[in-house]
């Protein structure tokens, strides 16, 4: 009997196969409570009194439980109770340590205390070490060098406890800040404010040592066994801090994992060489109370954040923001959090992949690159941004917000060209500002995705006045119910006044050359320092581009050494202090090693920056505001460039995805339709098997006549061997 090969007819039962053949994740997890998204650059710290990275705090964000959060829907930004029970108002105290009296300006306090209680009943994820043996003593503490020999990994070590947070974890960790072996990014700026921070560095760096002189094999320095002057435990779920004079703006660090609680078993766990040898540490396995644990981390391909069982009830958002009830986000009003039983982050180092899987249903949601704009988005003749019929076709949504973030070109002011407070030098600081035409910029290079900036704050901060009161009126005129950069002809009349006519130096003749110092990687970094040559040559100055990679970019800002540069900053917390204090005097790059690296010294705004920065929200903080943002209009000592539009996909399976660029914490408060995610999935994936059919076919059609003519001869050979006589 003939047969056709093997392979052939194994093709009926491929095209009987259902599912989709290229899916990455295993057949099981198709209709499971997972959201799917995925990271570019692996994280360096996860312990938190060490990260401060926004791809770190994708995940820490989930693990730990600060006293303090932000509404996930309501604008401006609000701080609500997270692990506190209340968001802390301050007691002021003078010099003695008597309270302020009622009336009294709090400007004059000279501390301020913060009592913070906490939430009871809150415990920690599983984990080994909280593991004990039956007579209540630590299971894994000690672990010798024999024993860790077949510890490779956390999930080694089986047994697994828990315990009650307690006000105590909270003060470790702000001790933890001080530790001399961790190098916290943010110890500094705290030695600043928290009374003994810095002293008490000190002295435990002064014990780390001698525990080294003394060859301790176990590093683990109990800070328990430590005092700090400024932070005290009250009783279980009460804890004070205090603060050197007035400092508002403490209450948004109370909201970052700086400040959430690390038991001091865990401290002591992770401080055993033994397993530290073996990268079991902090910083790579978290410990947290939060809705999520890190349950999977290997960066190299991917991260796994699992549902924390013992997480305390937490509810979703009962109110928001007008439109919030129309677009389906109060849905969930008063329903328990998180929602999501697990997220897997996989690798992607380069965006094409990534926007691929994002459109094949493999992501759950992304970002649009440049590559990908086109693709994803269409602009309507009135410049409203709608998405292509591709996208509603597959009902993706899509979110855009301004972020709390500007990107700015400085002007070194110690320069003695752009620098100074002449008028010739404030003149031409303006000319340039009008010259430099940033919406050209943003619809050219960021696709339309920004606002050109009025000045320094963004929207979303207090302070940010909108409309026709918050234009920059040495660059742009209020026409037609919007801005509207100022003609070229004015910058050249103040290229005039500055000395500069038609671009030459008035007393020498020469050409006028200027330097801008800018960090280059690529081909798209080339076209916009080209077309930056061009703003310059609207006034006929040569601009001369000095790129180099970002350390040396940095070490010349940091030197003075930079004329003119490009630069950003993006918020830590929603107070214009935090954008302000990059123009304070005080604060200048070459003399204090501060963030102003214009090294603007302005007398008058430096005294107003003084009265704002601790004041509390109001008209008359706004009023200062006013008059500090129209000193540094007129004095120019940054083209005042753009704020960043951010567009954000996600497809329709996805819910309760709001926007919050101030909020990291967001993973609790999404919904994933996972049956209906499967759906599409299948849908959008289904191999396509003609081409493999009609190959089949041309290979039949070429194969069975061949197999029927080596047939026929077989037979008759056959027959033919049949007639010759047998050999004797």
């Amino acid at each position: 009997m003939s047969r056709l090969p093997y392979w052939i007819a194994v093709v009926p039962l491929l095209a009987a196969c259902s599912g989709a053949w290229n899916d990455p994740y295993p057949a099981s997890d198709r209709q499971s409570n997972t959201l799917y998204s995925a990271f570019i650059e692996r994280p360096k710290h996860l312990d938190p009194v060490q990260s401060y990275s926004s791809n770190e705090i994708t995940f820490t964000a989930q693990i730990y439980t600060p006293p303090l959060q932000y509404h996930y829907l309501k604008r401006p930004f609000v701080l609500i109770p997270h692990a506190a029970v209340e968001v802390p108002t301050p007691v002021f105290l003078d010099a003695q340590g008597r309270e302020l009296r009622n009336g009294a300006d709090s400007a004059q306090a000279a501390f301020s205390v913060y009592e913070i209680r906490i939430r009871p009943g809150m415990r920690y994820q599983p984990h080994p070490a909280f593991a004990t043996r039956p007579d209540g003593t630590p299971r894994y503490v000690p672990i010798g060098d024999r024993e860790a020999g077949g510890i490779h990994e956390l999930r080694d070590l089986t047994e697994t406890g828990t315990r009650e947070v307690k006000a105590e974890d909270f003060v470790y960790q702000i001790k933890r800040l001080a530790h001399p072996r961790l190098h916290s990014p943010i110890f500094g700026l705290m030695t600043e404010y928290i009374v003994g921070l810095k002293e008490y560095g000190e002295r435990l760096k002064g014990v780390s040592d001698a525990m080294v002189k003394q060859g301790r094999k176990d590093p683990w320095l109990d800070l328990r066994e430590h005092p700090l002057e400024g932070v005290e435990v009250v009783d279980d779920y009460t804890y004070r801090v205090r603060l050197k004079g007035k400092y508002p703006q403490f209450v948004y660090w109370l909201a970052m994992p700086f400040f959430a609680p690390i038991p001091f078993e865990a401290d002591r766990f992770y401080s055993q060489p033994a397993i530290a040898a073996k990268n079991i540490t902090l910083d790579w396995y978290p410990v947290g109370a939060g809705p999520y644990m890190l349950t999977v981390n290997n960066p190299n391909r991917r991260m796994v954040l699992e549902r924390n069982p013992n997480y305390f009830g937490e509810t979703y958002p009962a109110e928001g923001e007008g439109d919030d009830a129309a677009n389906g986000l109060l849905e969930d009003a008063g329903k328990p959090i998180p929602f999501i039983d697990r997220a897997v982050f996989s690798l992607e180092k380069e965006t094409i992949p990534y926007w691929n899987k994002f459109l094949q249903g493999y992501y759950d949601a992304s970002g649009i690159s440049s590559d990908a704009f086109d693709q994803a988005i269409q602009m309507g003749s009135g410049g409203e941004v709608t998405l292509t019929d591709e996208m509603r076709e597959k009902g993706i949504q899509l979110k855009t917000a301004v972020a709390p973030s500007t990107f700015y070109m400085g002007f070194n002011l110690l320069d003695p060209v752009v620098g100074g407070e002449t008028v010739e030098a404030r003149k031409l600081r303006q000319a340039i500002s009008i010259a430099v035409d940033y919406e050209e910029y943003i619809s050219i290079f960021a696709n339309g995705r920004g606002i050109a900036a009025q000045g320094p704050l963004p929207p979303g901060i207090f302070g940010y006045r909108d409309g026709e009161a918050g234009i920059n009126r040495y660059v742009y005129d209020w026409v037609g119910g919007e801005p509207r950069r100022k003609p070229i002809e004015v910058a050249h009349k103040l290229m005039e006044e500055a000395g500069y006519p038609n671009g030459l130096d008035r007393k020498t003749g020469a050409p006028l050359v200027l330097n801008l110092d800018a960090t280059a990687r690529g081909p798209d970094d080339k076209a916009r320092l080209d077309w930056m040559r061009k703003q310059f040559a609207k006034l006929n100055v040569n601009l001369v581009v000095r790129a180099t990679d970002y350390n040396r970019f940095q070490e010349k800002v940091r030197k003075g050494n930079a004329q003119i540069f490009q630069w950003g900053w993006n918020a830590d917390y929603p107070d214009p202090e935090n954008f302000l204090f990059l123009l304070h005097g005080a604060q200048g790059k070459v003399k204090s090693q501060g963030e102003n690296a214009s090294n603007w010294v302005n007398a008058d705004f430096d005294r107003l920056f003084e009265r704002m920065k601790n004041m509390d929200n109001g008209a008359e903080r706004q009023q200062i505001i006013d008059q500090m943002t129209e000193i540094a209009r007129r004095e120019a000592p940054w083209l005042w460039g753009l704020h960043p539009k951010e567009y954000g996909l996600a497809h329709a399976w996805v819910k309760n995805r709001k926007p919050n660029q101030i909020a990291n914490n967001l993973l609790k408060y999404q919904r994933i339709d996972a049956v209906r995610r499967a759906t599409l999935r299948e849908q959008w994936n289904r191999p396509v098997l003609w081409p493999l059919g009609l190959f089949v076919l041309v290979v039949v059609a070429f194969t069975v006549p061949a197999v029927l003519v080596i047939r026929r001869r077989e037979r008759g050979t056959a027959r033919a061997d049949a007639l010759v006589p047998a050999a004797r």
